[in-house]
Formats: structure tokens, C-alpha cells, sequence
């Protein structure tokens, strides 16, 4: 019974870590203003042209549905992948440090892209350089909140045995 019940409260925790992994990044996308601009050269011409093709009766370029889809899938893997493998491993071990939870979020969620592309450029200088920079320490903010936001709803209970309720002796 408290298998299902810490099951519970890691899936809602989760529940909530994601979303507010996906805010912080949503938002410091827009105050970036390189991300600014990459979002609303790329990622808004893409949803406008495959929205504007549904809504004149048109089927959407397979090539333009295929990007968006690509772009969701890039986000689920970043935003969603690094809270749960995180709070696995800390439930399994029972870790309850918030270091673990938001600096291993956060470090797994930077790292992704560059474990992804295998850095193959590593050490990039100029522009290049300071926007991946950016882009990388947005990415470990993302992920710590979203650490956080777990470890107060569930991390700083795993693998606490259950409470006992002590009782007097009536002699």
C-alpha cells in the first residue's frame, strides 16, 4: 500500500516539475534575444504555415508537420526525460538532497543537447559560442527548477521507512 501511494505522489510531482521546467523555458526563451528571434523566425512561421494550410482545407506539407512534430519531440525529451530519470534513481536510492534533484536536473537537462549532437564542436568561440552558452546554462536553470519543484512535493520523502505512531504503555 505505500508502494502505491509513493507512486502517487512521484507521478504528481512530476506532474507539476515538468510544466514548471517548460515555463521557466518558455520564458527565458523570450528574454533571450537570440532565442527571441530564432522562435519567431522558425518555430512560429512553422505552426502559422501548417495552421493556415488546415484552415484553408489544404493537407499540410509533410516536411513542414514533420519539423513541428520534431521540435515537440525535442522538448518532451528535454523537459520531461531529465525530472524522470532524476526521480527514479532518487526514489530508488532514496536520496532525498536537493542537490541530487535540482543539480542533476539541471546538469542532465544542459547536457542533453550536447550528448545528443555528440559535441562535435566543442569549444566553439564568437557569436556561436556565447549563444550555445546561453542556451546550455537556460537549459540547467530550466532543469533545476524542475529538480526543485519535485523535491518539494516529493523528493524530501524518499526512502523514509513508514511513521509509527508511538503508544504508552496503561499499566
Amino acid at each position: 500500500m505505500r508502494l502505491i501511494g509513493r507512486l502517487l505522489v512521484v507521478g504528481f510531482a512530476l506532474l507539476l516539475a515538468i510544466p514548471s521546467g517548460a515555463a521557466l523555458l518558455g520564458l527565458g526563451a523570450l528574454v533571450d534575444p537570440v532565442l527571441r528571434d530564432l522562435m519567431g523566425g522558425l518555430g512560429l512561421y512553422a505552426i502559422e504555415a501548417v495552421a493556415s494550410e488546415l484552415a484553408a482545407g489544404y493537407p499540410p506539407d509533410a516536411g513542414m508537420v514533420e519539423a513541428v512534430l520534431g521540435v515537440g519531440r525535442a522538448l518532451l525529451l528535454l523537459l520531461a526525460v531529465p525530472p524522470a530519470l532524476n526521480a527514479v534513481v532518487g526514489e530508488v536510492l532514496g536520496w532525498r538532497s536537493l542537490a541530487w534533484y535540482a543539480g542533476a536536473t539541471g546538469l542532465l537537462t544542459a547536457l542533453l543537447p550536447w550528448l545528443m549532437r555528440g559535441a562535435r564542436e566543442v569549444g566553439a568561440t564568437g557569436p556561436a559560442g556565447l549563444a550555445e552558452g546561453r542556451v546550455t546554462a537556460l537549459l540547467f536553470v530550466s532543469g533545476a527548477a524542475a529538480g526543485l519543484v519535485y523535491w518539494l512535493f516529493a523528493g524530501r520523502w524518499a526512502g523514509r521507512p513508514p511513521v509509527t505512531m508511538m503508544v504508552p504503555d496503561r499499566r
